[in-house]
């Protein structure tokens, strides 16, 4: 499924909704990780500067085209304002495509219990995601410590500096690539001595994971709930770190006790169902006869 995590690119011509949809996007997002023309986003709260103090009156115009159209909404980036205002104007249900349970791990991505609850009522879905620093941060952080002392140990014996983000980025298209190669030598290196890192700060994993599933499976049920890997935007855990490893999610869901038709519903029918009541609201927009 085709997804707009920033409607940035559409500018101030809403017009631009219906090009992305003509070309097979289902679900969008106003903000990102940063605030947008149309709504704040969650990176508000480090600073407590807003653009909009939720919605700006283009991103309203953008949620009825939306719904219009036949566009899920998607809430996993913006602000909590923004989010509280798209359940209040949203005609159709809405989706979070990314989020998890706030309860269980206090970070400005996750979502609080109003705002599930919310959901729930409009008839939306959250699909828990696994990215390790929204599942358990003191966990994630701890685990990140201990493998980053451990590659600052062998960097030093391999005769070469660990670079941040901008760093590398400064760095011409050759250094990168020399970089690059020096990090892969250093991560084959690391794996003969990951044991210790594990038996020091454990990773989050499945089970991390599993816990926020059954948190908001107990708080706005089963038909709500789905799943998210957002393997593209830095998510994984010990246990599904891509694609080969799903089953482990599967695995953990059954020794948990959900069924199989369960099962089913949090990896994909729970999302069809509001991709098919999305669309159903919006030809009734239109007014056309399904």
């Amino acid at each position: 499924m085709i997804g707009v995590e920033n409607a940035y690119p559409v500018g101030l011509d809403l017009s631009r909704i219906e090009e992305f949809h003509s070309r097979g996007a289902r679900y969008m997002s106003l903000a990102h990780n940063g605030h947008s023309q149309f709504a704040d986003s969650n990176t508000g709260e480090r600073d407590g500067e807003w653009l909009h103090n939720g919605l700006s009156e283009l991103g309203r115009q953008a949620i009825a085209e939306m719904n219009r159209l036949g566009i899920m909404v998607d809430v996993s980036h913006p602000s909590r304002d923004a989010i509280m205002q798209m359940l209040d104007i949203s005609r159709a249900p809405v989706i979070a495509s990314h989020s998890s349970a706030r309860a269980l791990n206090d970070v400005s991505r996750n979502l609080d219990d109003e705002q599930l609850l919310r959901i729930r009522d409009a008839g939306g879905v959250v699909q828990t995601v696994a990215f390790s620093g929204y599942l358990n941060s003191e966990k994630n952080e701890a685990f990140l410590a201990a493998r980053n002392a451990l590659y600052e140990e062998l960097s030093d014996e391999l005769g070469f500096q660990i670079l941040n983000r901008s760093a590398l980025a400064a760095l011409d298209m050759s250094g990168q690539d020399v970089y690059q190669q020096n990090m892969a030598r250093l991560r084959q290196l690391a794996q003969s001595r990951m044991a210790e890192v594990v038996g020091q700060a454990p990773p989050v994993d499945v089970a991390d994971f599993v816990d926020h599933i059954d948190y908001l499976v107990q708080l706005i049920g089963l038909d709500h709930v789905g799943i998210s890997s957002d393997f593209d935007g830095g998510g994984g855990v010990e246990g599904w770190n891509d694609a080969s490893e799903t089953f482990n999610v599967t695995l953990e869901l059954v020794r948990r006790g959900y069924s199989e038709q369960e099962i089913h519903k949090l990896w994909s029918d729970n999302l069809l169902r509001v991709l098919d009541e999305v669309q159903r609201v919006a030809a009734e927009i239109q007014g056309v006869t399904r």
